[in-house]
């Protein structure tokens, strides 16, 4: 039964699976290829992202900035496909993500 809806980035999911490794293993190892993030900078991340004042970032969003870790504007447009940043939004977003990473 699903309780409860959220987006997820593939860390913050990492760390839910470590909590059963045995019976995850597999999809651990899996997930851990693509990881680009550490544990401990995803919090700040999300938390910075969410808080940035750009009305146009969603749940979603924060989730495939953080599993992406965009290095320039075409990355985020691709994450923002339905939605057209501005510049100085683009800027901001780049900006929190490289002190990052």
């Amino acid at each position: 039964m699903i309780i409860e809806k959220n987006a997820l980035s593939m860390a913050e999911t990492l760390k839910i699976l470590e909590k059963d490794k045995e019976e995850n293993k597999e999809l651990i190892g899996f997930i851990k290829r693509f990881t680009k993030i550490k544990n401990d900078d995803v919090k700040q991340l999300k938390q910075e992202l969410e808080n940035v004042g750009i009305i146009k970032i969603n749940k979603e969003h924060i989730a495939k900035i953080i599993d992406i870790i965009p290095k320039d504007s075409s990355d985020i447009n691709k994450i923002f496909v339905n939605e057209s940043l501005d510049e100085n939004e683009i800027n901001k977003i780049l900006e929190i993500v490289k002190k990052h990473i």
